[in-house]
């Protein structure tokens, strides 16, 4: 049987969320790598539905804009006040209706702020709504602690009587343990019908959406019920604190994910992925690492400890050890770190070097270069098998402009060299160590681009007498006098 597509998916995200205590409407939160509001969306596209809609509100510019980078394809609709759930539907329902939509077949409602819900259980809620001929299906989660959570009430044959929020719940109500996760599958010709029959009569003076549940049932509906078989994934986020456990709970289900693949994780405690991380078979993972944005590891790649990698592609058989790299492309077998910083734009090539305390920006290393140590690479481009001395800087910018450097193939440059851009150093290359480098370098050359040295002998006992140094070079000196005198 082909799964089921709802005519139309509303997501909820009007709400102010002023428990997270946050200048940031609580629906643009992050964690792994999207918004609270973008994994329910992403959850939901992918049933396919024919329309999908998302109801903002409070920061709803905000909200607007990101959902529009996020996915151009949802429709935006806006509940100018925050008059409860059924009032939020209402207003998705209109959204629709003005752009002609048809929402007569199966319409999911769901929340915003539930970022862990999975598409195979939505799925099936959709599917038991229909195989069953519900009106309305509630999915519905048994909680240890239902707290903040409308109790789901059930007649002695087991049907659904009612959901009851909890503020309005009596004690006997505040027992039962089965709650609404506040995701439904509705009938949409029968939803439009019920929104316009919801009264405010509670404690917040609110139109309640589960209140259809009752308007439909006392009409002769069926009203249902799916369960869901894990109740962690739905689990709403209203604060900080639920927002750190639902990253580690959905952390926990992306490094899982990624083991299963056949990734090693050596330490899934201190190590992060986001949603948007890829992977291959056989790469490594040491503790204390972050991957990030569109991170992709290749086969064999070690990656960590201590790295922080996003947007950045690993090649196959790379090691890359307590770097940060932010947009980079490290190629195969190319060794990276320890403490390496690697900044936009930078490419190293299959086998090269970025070592120990190396920063590179915007620069392109060639197959088999080394950058070993104690330098700065920005704006460059560097030839094979070359080898770039310790210490080395790439003056890149004027005060004004930025500049770039080219290093042919096979070049040897010496420690403590600065390439003053813009400047070409040619094929096989050597430079002495300490030169500055302005002009271009012609091919199989040796650029020697320094000061002449000189030693002005006795300057220390005279300027200095009496200073540690000054006493140090009259002992050296007493001991070479005395050696000669000897030989």
């Amino acid at each position: 049987m082909s799964p089921i597509r709802p005519a139309a998916v509303i997501v909820l995200a009007a709400g102010e969320g002023t428990r997270m205590k946050s200048a940031t409407p609580k629906v643009l939160h992050e964690l792994c790598g999207r918004s609270l509001v973008g994994h329910v969306v992403a959850a939901c596209r992918e049933l396919a539905p024919e329309e999908l809609v998302v109801v903002v509100g409070h920061g709803r510019e905000r909200v607007a804009a990101h959902l529009a980078d996020f996915d151009a394809g949802a429709r935006i609709a806006v509940q100018r006040e925050q008059r409860g759930t059924a009032h939020a539907v209402r207003a998705g329902l209109d959204e629709l209706a003005a752009h002609g939509a048809d929402t007569s077949g199966t319409v999911l409602v769901t929340c915003g702020d539930i970022p862990m819900q999975r598409p195979a259980t939505l799925r099936a809620l959709a599917a038991a709504h229909t195989e069953q001929g519900n009106a309305v299906t509630v999915l519905t989660m048994e909680l240890p602690d239902a707290t903040g959570y409308g109790r789901v009430l059930r007649g002695a044959g087991g049907e659904v009587t009612a959901i009851v929020e909890h503020r309005d719940a009596s004690p006997a109500q505040l027992a039962v343990r089965e709650v609404s996760s506040g995701v439904f599958a509705f009938d949409g010709r029968l939803l439009a019908e019920a929104l316009g029959r919801v009264g405010t009569d509670n404690s917040q003076g609110e139109e309640y959406l589960p209140d259809v549940l009752g308007i439909l049932r006392d009409a002769g509906h069926r009203v249902g019920a799916e369960r869901a078989a894990d109740h962690g994934e739905l689990a709403g986020v209203n604060n900080r604190v639920q927002l750190a456990q639902a990253r580690r709970t959905l952390n926990d289900r992306l490094l899982e994910e990624a083991m299963l693949a056949g990734v090693t994780v050596v330490d899934p405690a201190t190590t992060w992925l986001d949603v948007t991380v890829t992977y291959e078979p056989d790469a490594v993972v040491h503790p204390g690492t972050q991957l990030l944005g569109a991170t992709h590891l290749a086969a064999d790649a070690e990656v960590g400890p201590g790295c922080r990698l996003r947007d950045t592609s690993v090649g196959e058989g790379a090691v890359v050890t307590h770097t940060v790299a932010d947009n980079a492309r490290i190629g195969a077998g190319a060794n990276v770190g320890p403490y390496a910083y690697l900044r936009g734009g930078t490419i190293l090539g299959t086998g090269a070097k970025a070592g120990t305390f190396v920063e590179m920006k915007n620069s392109a290393i060639g197959e088999g270069s080394k950058v070993p140590h104690l330098s700065y690479v920005g704006d460059a481009t560097i030839g094979d098998h070359t080898n770039i001395g310790a210490a080395s800087v790439f003056v890149n910018y004027d005060g004004e402009q930025k500049h770039h450097t080219t290093i042919g193939s096979h070049c040897r440059t010496g420690s403590d060299n600065m390439f003053v851009a813009p400047v070409t150093v040619g094929d096989g290359v050597y430079t002495a160590a300490g030169s500055v480098i302005t002009q271009d370098v012609p091919p199989g050359s040796l650029a020697v681009a320094r000061s002449r040295q000189r030693n002005i002998e006795g300057w220390v006992v005279r300027e200095r007498p009496g200073s540690a140094a000054a006493r140090a070079a009259d002992a050296a000196l007493a001991a070479a006098e005395h050696k000669s005198e000897e030989d």
